[in-house]
């Protein structure tokens, strides 16, 4: 019997969990929340996490009931993501390690949420749509490795998402792409725009472009509402990323998908996913926005795997990193 904490701070979420042996005994968050129109900057948020991080330690200690004797591995996020969140982070993680004499783990942040997403849902060998602020990824294991098979060339879908957001004012609470998508239920007028599929791959700063460029004009001239420009925004990127992960699909003949990454909990995504799967005779696997968004549970879960497998991280590499690819892992816990 292992227990494992996880400290993710990637971006702007500060979570801590404890996993045992697969169950998620706790799960702490908190959001770093700006006003509307603004992004998340580096140094804010940095310091959000480290003011929060010993309040969110004891909430995930008392609610999971366990003291830090019985943790056997310190698991932290080791990339990528935004810099100085990332250290701030990872600090507090090595921290606890050094005062509790407890081994450590690096976690590459993206294998977090497949892992978890796998843990949750039950999928077994799925292809898998990695849709966040900061990644987009459609990937496949093979060979002790998650391939990705196709990804952004340029922003990822959630930053193209959160910075529309920006243009129209909304709230970041609890997340701007969460009140594009409450107004989009409302949107009854598809507005065309461009669809960017380059073989596998795919490109979001355009049509953000496109949108940014004549929101104001059409909002103006009562051509659409706002409602419209999220309906048609979301329709539109959300159909790149049906085709590719199909696409992923035939090339694998895999019959599974999972979602996973914030914007995984996007409904208008799962229902769309959920017809291509249908006319496949495939299933879909996606999980709500305890598991999909960022969180610690999924940092622990990960590294418990990674250290129950032989993984330890040693001191000197105790590193984060912006840059981490999900296919640099070797994922010596699964098999062919």
């Amino acid at each position: 019997m292992v227990i494992a904490i996880g400290f993710e701070g990637s971006a702007n979420k500060l979570g801590i969990g404890i996993v045992k042996d697969g169950e998620v005994l706790s799960n702490c968050r908190r959001t770093y929340i700006t006003p509307p129109g603004e992004g998340f900057l580096p140094r804010e948020t940095a310091q959000h996490h480290r003011e929060k991080a010993l309040i969110i330690l004891q909430e995930a200690l008392d609610e999971a009931k366990v003291k830090p004797q019985d943790i056997d591995v310190v698991c932290y996020t080791k990339g990528p993501g935004m810099g100085a969140p990332l250290v701030s982070t990872s600090v507090v993680a090595l921290t606890v390690a050094q005062l509790w004499n407890k081994p450590v783990i690096g976690v590459n942040h993206c294998i977090g949420h497949i892992e978890m997403g796998r843990l949750i849902t039950g999928a077994d060998n799925p292809t898998v749509l990695y849709v966040s602020g900061g990644n987009t990824q459609v990937i496949a294991y093979s060979r002790r490795r998650y391939r990705i098979f196709g990804e952004t060339i340029d922003i990822a879908v959630g930053n193209c998402l959160d910075r529309f957001a920006r243009v129209l004012k909304l709230s970041n609470d609890p997340s701007p792409g969460y009140n594009i998508e409450q107004m989009a239920k409302n949107g009854k007028k598809l507005l065309k725009m461009p669809y960017v599929v380059k073989g596998m791959d795919v490109s979001f700063s355009g049509i953000l472009s496109f949108m940014e460029e004549r929101a104001e004009s059409l909002l103006d001239l009562g051509e659409y509402t706002a409602e419209d420009l999220c309906f048609s925004l979301q329709e539109t990127i959300f159909a790149m990323l049906v085709e590719t992960t199909e696409r992923a699909m035939a090339h694998c003949e895999s019959s599974e998908v999972l979602i996973v990454g914030g914007v995984g909990c996007n409904l208008r995504l799962q229902e769309m996913m959920g017809i291509m799967c249908k006319e496949r005779n495939a299933k879909l696997f996606a999980t709500d926005d305890r598991f999909c968004i960022d969180n610690g549970a999924m940092i622990a879960h990960a590294g418990l795997e990674m250290f129950s497998h032989g993984w330890k991280t040693l001191w000197e590499e105790t590193t984060c990193t912006q840059r981490y690819r999900t296919d640099e892992v070797e994922v010596t816990w699964r098999g062919e």
